[in-house]
């Protein structure tokens, strides 16, 4: 439980200021509604809920019970977001935030929006306005959808390259990169009426681990962490960044500059504690908005306290919303809990709720008509357009990057090297439960139609499947590794999907066997092509391979492009940062 004793003196919020800037009829209006409420309508205004479910009777309960100050929601068609989104602000009593995850463009707040690319993608070509084009079309996708809060930018530095939950979402490797990258796509989709969550405070990409899975750590030192991270937080504060998602990221040496007598088990989450967001982001980062939790069901959170403490607690250090209910009755409860036992004090409780209404009225919620905050249906034209997708191909064609190509390789041609071995990499189905090698398709009729022939890999698992029997552990290495490998085949190509971050704390190769057949042994053999279509840093497990091209994206864009550049039609734009050689001299060769 957070001791009232350590808490910081509070940083009250200002509406006059930035990021709020409100005028004297927009603050009338969050004191008046503020007023109005009654102490339950209060507390739920801490709460964003995720929506499981689209039902009119589901949203009923929560916004009748609960009372929710802001939502996302699951992802689903654009039509049956929009359509959402408008009963529920159509139902609420006070206007909502309506939040989604547009890291990667308007994919990931509905099914059809366009995936333009990812951060790190955005990151990897001299153009910084890839970022700002990715900003602009996840603006103008999510406020077709009825949407007016972005979990985006984010400005983490990747500064492991063990850490693959921010691989491919941090801009890059440095705080320069991360600034300028992030900026522009802040200024992107701030052009749509769209607030942005820019996270995650203090910082990811110092520790291997996922915050999903553990409390990882930035274990970077004050004056370290300020010329850095701190660096990159002043820098969107003063670019009018109004929220700050807060990870359940430990930073041990930045809470015992502000608290020396902190021992190693007192020290917890940001998300819990005051040092980090009173003392150093309210106070010497200045930052005046709305501080929220990342999700509260994450393992870096949930490991920290009890449930019926760490609720109320992150409210009492200085977060301003929670993110997420695990179950919707005891959570808040716990809430309500912890204000009557002076957990929340009156002061914070009504600063907390201040913020959450001026950002309400900064969105221009406290005067619009609520038929008017949802756009029409015929709004969703935008949403995964022609000229989004052109825009994404583009964008794929440039940021397409050869890590190395040593044996000279390239190019490879149907003239040259007519007959392709295929391999398919991927991380195994995970809670999407999508096919993990759906983009093989993808792969092999791109190469058919460029005029290979195509020979695609199956392992023993995908082959019993089929209803192939007589395969043993070894059957299926003997059968693929014989002399004649470089009589059959010309050129083999791997091309590797590995994702599954959320789910583990790092994410590597896992082959399909002991002493796989697909384990590149055949680089001896015929020249190789490692493709990859996510990760970044998958050298460490096939430093062997003397080409190797990181292509970003497992679209059909992205896949084109490759092979169009393998085939030296068009020359390799994109550029990469050291973290792609895994701290290893063997995969430089």
């Amino acid at each position: 439980m957070i001791d009232a004793a350590k808490v910081s003196p509070p940083f009250l919020v200002d509406l006059k200021a930035p990021p709020y800037n409100l005028n004297h009829t927009a603050i009338e209006w969050v004191e008046s509604t503020i007023s109005a409420m009654t102490l339950e309508e209060k507390i739920g205004q801490l709460f964003v809920n995720h929506n499981d479910d689209y039902s009119p009777d589901y949203l009923d309960e929560v916004l009748d019970k609960y009372h929710v100050g802001g939502i996302r929601y699951r992802m689903g068609p654009a039509a049956a977001v929009q359509e959402h989104i408008r009963y529920a602000q159509s139902k609420s009593k006070v206007p909502l935030l309506v939040a989604s995850n547009p890291e990667m463009g308007g994919f990931g707040s509905c099914s059809d929006g366009t995936l333009v690319c990812t951060p790190l993608q955005a990151g990897s070509h001299p153009d910084k306005d890839i970022a700002r084009r990715m900003g602009l079309i996840a603006g103008a996708e999510i406020a077709a959808l009825g949407c007016n809060w972005a979990f985006a930018p984010i400005v983490d530095i990747h500064y492991n390259w063990r850490n693959t939950v921010v691989s491919t979402r941090a801009f890059g490797n440095t705080p320069e990169i991360v600034v300028e990258r992030a900026s522009e796509y802040y200024d992107g989709i701030t052009e749509s009426n769209i607030i942005c969550a820019v996270k995650h405070f203090p910082g990811d990409g110092v520790d291997e681990r996922d915050q999903h899975v553990v409390t990882s750590r930035n274990t970077f030192g004050y004056e370290k962490w300020n010329s850095t991270y701190g660096h990159v937080y002043r820098e969107m504060i003063g670019r009018g960044a109004q929220s700050i998602m807060v990870g359940h990221i430990a930073a041990p040496e930045l809470s015992r500059h502000f608290r020396p007598d902190l021992t190693d088990k007192d020290v917890l989450p940001a998300t819990l504690s005051p040092e980090l967001l009173q003392d150093l982001l309210r106070g010497e980062l200045g930052f005046n908005g709305l501080i929220l939790t990342d999700a509260s069901q994450m393992g870096g959170l949930i490991q920290a306290m009890k449930r019926s403490e760490l609720v109320p607690a992150a409210i009492a250090a200085g977060c301003d919303m929670f993110l997420f209910f695990r179950n919707p009755a005891e959570d808040f409860q716990f809430m309500l809990d912890g204000y009557e036992s002076g957990v929340i004090t009156e002061e914070r409780l009504h600063d907390a709720l201040r913020r959450i209404l001026g950002m309400k009225a900064v969105l221009g919620l406290h005067q619009a008509p609520r038929h008017e905050m949802v756009p029409p249906p015929e709004a969703l034209a935008i949403i995964g357009c022609e000229t989004h997708q052109d825009v994404a191909a583009e964008i794929a064609n440039k940021t397409v990057t050869l890590i190395k190509d040593t044996a000279n390789n390239l190019p490879i041609t149907p003239k040259t090297h007519p007959r392709i071995r295929l391999y398919g990499i991927a991380g195994g189905s995970d809670f999407t439960r999508s096919d993990p090698l759906e983009y093989l398709d993808i792969v092999r009729e791109e190469l058919e139609e460029a005029g290979f022939e195509v020979h695609v890999f199956k392992t023993a698992q995908e082959r019993k499947a089929a209803g192939e029997t007589g395969l043993n552990f070894s059957s299926v290495f003997y059968e693929e590794a014989t002399a004649e490998y470089s009589e059959k085949y010309d050129a083999a190509f791997i091309f590797a999907s590995v994702k599954g971050f959320w789910q583990e704390a790092t994410v590597r190769i896992k082959w399909s066997q002991p002493m796989a057949a697909e384990i590149p042994w055949y680089t001896t053999e015929v020249p190789t092509v490692f493709v990859s279509l996510f990760q970044p840093n998958h050298l460490i497990d096939v430093p062997a391979v003397k080409t190797v091209i990181h292509a970003h994206n497992s679209n059909r864009e992205a896949i084109r492009a490759t092979i169009a550049k393998i085939q030296g039609k068009s020359d390799f734009q994109g550029t990469f940062n050291e973290n792609v050689f895994c701290d290893s001299l063997d995969t430089r060769n």
